[in-house]
């Protein structure tokens, strides 16, 4: 069964008590693209203390980059300096690659022949748990058949999807004048429209059987941007979400037991400063 923590959002200025985890996992971070979520997960980071961070894939927006975009804030720098910190101080970070950061597998080579301290990139790892389980980590976008096989359609609807979030920020603006909490235009699509959940179905069964054939107990995704824990046909089935919407986090405790961490808004004021601080 899934399990989801909601964790409230402090102005960075408070004292805030770290919650220490064995393992965290996040994704889809999209670095480079107005609708990341920086501000937040840097809160969050700052909040927690983990031994393993995974990074599991599209933390860099290689494809917005490469369309000619010059929009990094300094919020998204911090994302990574905050990174490299936790690395420097003995947190064991893993990046893998992902479909939109996929411009570091031209590099894979490279990384692998060179020593970072504590930072290891690679396509995909594996991760033993307290409890003794092994959990294979990908980013998910191999088991995707558009992205894999037709990536312009990929690209065409990464577009519209950007357009959509946009549209989503300015009618949640509205939402705060009224009083009103987020709303997701794009997760209730996802909940409400047929095809949505016959992809994210088709998805999951299709990384699960993967998964099963390699003999692990479980996987642990991302791409798709959609937080879960579920069981399918023994596999366990994770994925650690977004931080372009959901905000969410998978984490595991010093037991092995694993959960969703939803890293809720309460003050707004650093969603509707994101895109102002990018000189």
């Amino acid at each position: 069964m899934k399990r989801q923590a909601e964790i409230p959002f402090f102005r960075s200025f408070l004292t805030i008590m770290k919650q220490k985890y064995r393992s965290v996992w996040i994704s889809d971070i999209h670095l480079g693209t107005r609708g990341c979520k920086a501000k937040l997960l840097d809160n969050f980071l700052a909040a927690t203390r983990c031994d393993n961070l995974y990074l599991v894939g599209d933390i860099i927006d290689g494809w917005n980059l490469g369309r000619g975009s010059s929009y990094f804030p300094q919020s998204h720098v911090n994302i990574i300096r905050r990174v490299l910190s936790k690395a420097r101080k003995g947190t064991v970070v893993k990046y893998v690659i992902g479909n939109h950061d996929e411009f570091l597998r031209k590099y894979h080579d490279f990384f692998e022949d060179r020593d970072f301290g504590n930072i290891e990139i690679s396509d995909e790892f594996v991760h033993e748990t307290a409890d003794g389980r092994k959990l294979w980590i990908i980013h998910g976008d191999l088991y995707d058949g558009v992205t894999r096989y037709h990536a312009w359609i990929s690209h065409l609807g990464d577009i519209a999807y950007n357009i959509l979030i946009a549209l989503n920020s300015i009618y949640n603006r509205l939402r705060q004048q009224f009083g009103l909490g987020y709303w997701s235009l794009s997760s209730y699509l996802k909940k409400r429209v047929k095809s949505a959940v016959s992809f994210i179905n088709s998805f999951e069964e299709s990384v699960a059987h993967e998964c099963r054939k390699r003999n692990f107990s479980g996987v642990v995704c991302g791409h798709i941007h959609h937080a879960e824990i579920k069981q399918i046909d023994g596999i366990t089935y994770y994925n650690d979400g977004d931080w372009v919407e959901s905000c969410t986090a998978l984490v595991e405790y010093e037991s092995g037991i694993m959960e969703i961490i939803t890293w809720h808004i309460i003050d707004h004021d650093s969603e509707k400063n994101e895109d102002t601080d990018h000189h």
